[in-house]
């Protein structure tokens, strides 16, 4: 099991070092807010995603997304926010992750700059998350994205925001969200994602 984990960690660091991003856009501009996208080996890769809660009011009510939020003035960087906001909403302390690095900046339509961080999970510890904010957790297989990645076609180009989606279940990821996982996919590893060819 833990050879599997370090092939996993060795490959995805691989695929973000090699990578190019997408950039930073102008600071007056966007609200600074940052996420984990958080991934396990076990059994199989897998991406750890939350439904936001079902509360009246809720900006984010009941979409999926990766466990994060905004910059807060005492976080030392973007990457020290999306660590943070993973222990207090997920109860997944940084001791138990490896941040693969990041996979760079994603706007929303309300004026919000997402910068995405990939980290890796030991999954020594259990999850007890922020019942607040989060209604479910989900651990998706990477397979499973990968496969629609390729049934819709989206290899080798970017769809508008209305195509752009990734069903699992009942749910449905979209939005900002479905673009930080359009670009995991464009640069994840066949030895990875179980192929040989993309």
């Amino acid at each position: 099991m833990l050879s599997r984990e370090i092939h996993c960690r060795e490959l995805l660091s691989r695929a973000v070092n090699d990578a190019s991003h997408p950039l930073a856009p102008d600071a007056d501009l966007f609200q600074p807010t940052s996420v984990m996208a958080l991934a396990g080996a076990r059994p199989d890769p897998f991406l750890l995603l939350i439904q936001k809660a079902d509360r009246q009011g809720y900006p984010w009510r009941n979409q999926m997304a990766f466990p994060g939020g905004h910059v807060d003035p005492e976080d030392l960087n973007r990457e020290e926010t999306a660590l943070r906001e993973l222990e207090e909403e997920m109860n997944i302390p940084r001791e138990q992750v490896t941040v693969v690095g990041s996979l760079g900046h994603f706007q929303t339509i309300n004026n919000r700059d997402i910068e995405a961080f990939l980290g890796i999970w030991d999954q020594m510890g259990e999850i007890d998350f922020d019942r607040n904010e989060i209604s479910r957790v989900f651990k998706i297989p990477l397979r499973h994205f990968v496969q629609i990645h390729r049934d819709k076609k989206f290899n080798g180009r970017y769809p508008d925001i209305q195509e752009l989606t990734y069903p699992y279940e009942d749910v449905v990821v979209w939005g900002v969200t479905a673009k930080i996982i359009h670009h995991l996919m464009e640069i994840l590893p066949d030895r990875l994602n179980g192929s040989h060819s993309r």
